[in-house]
């Protein structure tokens, strides 16, 4: 099998070294190239097309903002993965709007990079962070589990946002062309994988990772 090619853009360099060691163990990923600075990184990034990269949010030169833009609006099929000290409730959902396929905050535990790079190689999204949801949590209490913890499909991801948005199984199915059985079990996979258990849960679950609109 093909190595994936990585980038990695972090100006911090105990932590940039600590994440290169991290992507070592992921199999099958190779990094072709590190930096320390936002512009040299995004003209090798540029020059050298790989399909993952993976982004500090804040560099002194340049934010990594627009990075993704210039990335995303070049090279379409590249994967863009996030890391920050300065995660926002927003923050998801205005890398979603972006193309931007996860992120990482550096507080959680260095092995969701693994987690977050192995998920967006396969075509999952990964957001992870301790930032508190918009409703439905106790403001005291802090986000200990990811916001997605587990890679859903483009398929997945669909159907989740038809169900939140309020359509039934047999609405679902009748506009994805899909048979109601079909629906059902995807919709048992989603809520398995999101962890929750009704349609209310799920709906401020996709909310909150930026899925659908508040």
């Amino acid at each position: 099998m093909r190595k994936i090619r990585a980038v990695l853009i972090e100006d911090e360099t105990m932590f940039r070294q600590l994440i290169l060691l991290t992507l070592g163990k992921v199999k099958d990923l190779q990094v072709i190239g590190e930096f320390g600075h936002g512009k040299p990184g995004l003209e090798f990034v540029l020059r050298e097309k790989p399909e993952l990269l993976i982004v500090d949010l804040m560099l002194p030169d340049i934010n990594g903002m627009e990075i993704a833009r210039e990335v995303r609006r070049a090279l379409p099929e590249t994967k863009i993965l996030f890391i920050t000290a300065h995660p926002s409730d927003r923050l998801p959902a205005d890398l979603m709007t972006m193309g931007v396929n996860g992120y990482v905050d550096k507080t959680e535990p260095i092995e969701f990079v693994i987690n977050a790079v192995e998920t967006v190689r396969d075509g999952g999204m990964f957001f992870a962070s301790r930032v508190l949801p918009k409703s439905g949590v106790n403001p005291g209490l802090p986000l200990t589990r990811p916001i997605l913890q587990a890679p859903l499909t483009e398929r997945e991801q669909e159907i989740a946002r038809l169900v939140a948005n309020g359509q039934m199984s047999k609405e679902i199915a009748a506009q994805l062309n899909l048979s109601v059985r079909t629906v059902e079990k995807h919709r048992a996979n989603i809520m398995e994988k999101v962890g929750v258990r009704e349609v209310a849960s799920l709906t401020r679950w996709c909310i909150q990772a930026g899925l659908v609109d508040a």
